[in-house]
């Protein structure tokens, strides 16, 4: 008596030829589905007859001229579509030229605006300097006069910059509360100067 002999495997690339067909119609018949809403009822009716039933050469020439024509206006929203997506872009770009042409300009204007104050402040620094050595210059008891007549605080700024000796000799010819109130200022100054 003989083995049996097994059944002969199906050869899985043989399965695999067969399916990739069916699966491909399957997926352009969905996409024709999906392309035009007239055509998906020609199609279907096509679909559902019988295997052996002639086909109707004008019901498949109206799905193929309705599937053309869906074709056709989805082609065309896509340009538009696409026109649109370049105009916008170009919108874009003349906008972002605008905006580096802006900041161009505003960096410029930062930095003149930094030019010019930092020659506003050596001119006023130069002008307090010029002020206080004319002080120191004047007799003692005429300076203290004219510091006597200014607000405290005012007076004490130009007290700080002066040489000690000078500032010493206007200090003594002051008023005694007034003096005082100097010499409040200028101690105060640096109070509240972090110590770290």
């Amino acid at each position: 008596m003989t083995a049996p002999v097994p059944a002969a495997r199906p050869n899985p690339r043989r399965r695999l030829r067969l399916v990739l067909p069916v699966i491909a119609g399957l997926l352009a018949v969905s996409g024709l589905i999906r392309l035009g809403g007239g055509a998906s009822g020609a199609i279907a009716e096509i679909a559902d007859m019988p295997p052996d039933a002639p086909v109707d050469a004008a019901a498949f020439s109206i799905a193929n001229d309705e599937v053309l024509a869906a074709l056709q206006a989805r082609e065309q929203r896509l340009a538009e579509r696409e026109s649109q997506l370049a105009d916008r872009a170009q919108a874009l770009n003349v906008a972002e030229a605008e905006i580096r042409e802006q900041l161009v300009a505003l960096e410029a204007a930062e930095a003149s605006l930094a030019a010019l104050l930092a020659l506003s402040e050596s001119a006023a620094e130069d002008d307090i300097t010029g002020l206080t050595e004319v002080y120191e210059n004047m007799r003692p008891a005429e300076a203290a006069a004219l510091f006597a007549t200014m607000d405290p605080g005012f007076s004490a700024g130009f007290l700080s910059r002066m040489r000690p000796d000078v500032a010493a000799a206007i200090m003594g010819q002051l008023d005694p509360a007034t003096a005082y109130s100097i010499s409040v200022i200028l101690a105060g100054r640096n109070a509240a100067a972090p110590t770290e």
